[in-house]
């Protein structure tokens, strides 16, 4: 593939507000079926699952969701690109039936650090999330000589789907600044100095996308620390980034709204558009009942995580990869909005989602 010899410019504050402004107000979740353990599940050709798909964004329709945050993963693309892409393509086609657009993660630094193609494991009982894998892997991380292949996938995903308008955000990195998760449990298998690592590679990887000339921006959600202002001494190299890079400025949330809104006032302060690509953990103080309002009055973008309870198991908290939940379940649900059968985990939520997905700009 021949590559540009320069790159377009990040959008101007001007360009990134009137697109925003021109797209619905985004409500929706972080998206992988019930059936799917982790990204590989979802997309590899054995285990795509476009009926369990078709309903499951049905029911996200039916809610009055319109945008979902849905993970790729490079060993995907270096697999099988076309066959792939044609999934890509598949459940592009499936979300825009049910009135859903996209938003696509390209790389994420949450969880397993060492992703193996093929079958993947089951759940482990009682843990959140215990199968989640990711992208690159901790020795592509650590290897530069594998960078190469990172920015062919990149550049080859982007430019297919760039002029989509299906597709409405470009993720690059989730969490890029993340030491794996699990409370720990992986951080002894990350890539030596990953965190240097990631902060060499996360701006020329906005830059191998932002050369495709997308039609959508490009982000990176911040999540880690508590003063994320321009001028917080607190700010790490790999948020720097993030927020030098992108056209429309993510993060994360899942704290009591009192923290929410510390969080998007010190973001406004850089003039950009804002959406949160993760927030509610009921057990933590962060619910649709209490962020939305808040979200609606600053119009900032909402993505919870977790849609249908299933193999992810995200109803159970982080603790639980050191209390694992086998005998009992948690006492208020950690994530997710409805049961695996379609039903409404509150139906109170579901009627809030209702109500919010339905109102205009």
């Amino acid at each position: 593939m021949s590559h540009p010899t320069t790159t377009p410019a990040r959008w101007t504050t001007e360009q990134a507000h009137a697109w925003f402004k021109a797209q619905p107000w985004a409500l929706g979740a972080n998206f992988v079926p019930a059936t799917a353990i982790n990204q590989l599940a979802m997309w590899q050709a054995e285990s795509f699952d476009p009926e369990r798909i078709d309903l499951e964004l049905g029911w996200a329709g039916g809610l009055g969701m319109n945008t979902m945050r849905v993970f790729l993963h490079d060993l995907l693309w270096a697999q099988d690109a076309a066959g792939f892409k044609q999934r890509i393509h598949q459940y592009l086609d499936i979300a825009q039936r049910h009135g859903i657009f996209t938003m696509f993660v390209l790389f994420d630094s949450c969880w397993d650090p060492e992703p193996k193609l093929g079958p993947q494991r089951e759940p482990i009982p009682g843990v959140h999330n215990s199968g989640w894998v990711q992208s690159p892997s901790a020795a592509q991380l650590a290897d530069r000589s594998t960078w190469p292949q990172l920015r062919a996938y990149v550049e080859d995903i982007v430019k297919t789907f760039g002029q989509d308008p299906r597709v409405t955000y470009w993720d690059i990195w989730n969490e890029p600044d993340n030491q794996g998760g699990g409370m720990g449990y992986y951080q002894p298998r990350e890539a030596k100095d990953k965190i240097a690592l990631v902060a060499e590679l996360i701006p020329q990887a906005f830059d191998w996308a932002r050369a495709q000339n997308p039609i959508q921006p490009l982000t990176s959600g911040l999540w880690l620390g508590d003063n994320w202002a321009p001028d917080s001494p607190e700010l790490n190299a790999v948020q720097k980034a993030q927020l030098a890079y992108s056209d429309v400025i993510s993060f994360h949330d899942y704290n009591w709204p009192e923290k929410f809104e510390s969080r998007i006032r010190q973001l406004q302060s850089y003039g950009r558009p804002l959406i949160c690509t993760e927030y509610m953990a009921r057990s933590l103080g962060s619910t649709f009942d209490i962020a939305l309002p808040i979200a609606v009055r600053e119009d900032v973008g909402m993505i919870n995580w977790g849609f249908v309870d299933g193999k992810s198991q995200t109803k159970m908290p982080w603790d639980s990869w050191k209390r694992p939940y086998t005998i009992d379940p948690p006492l208020v649900w950690f994530h997710d909005v409805l049961h695996t059968d379609g039903r409404p985990y509150r139906e109170r939520e579901a009627e809030l989602l209702r109500q919010y997905g339905a109102r205009k700009r």
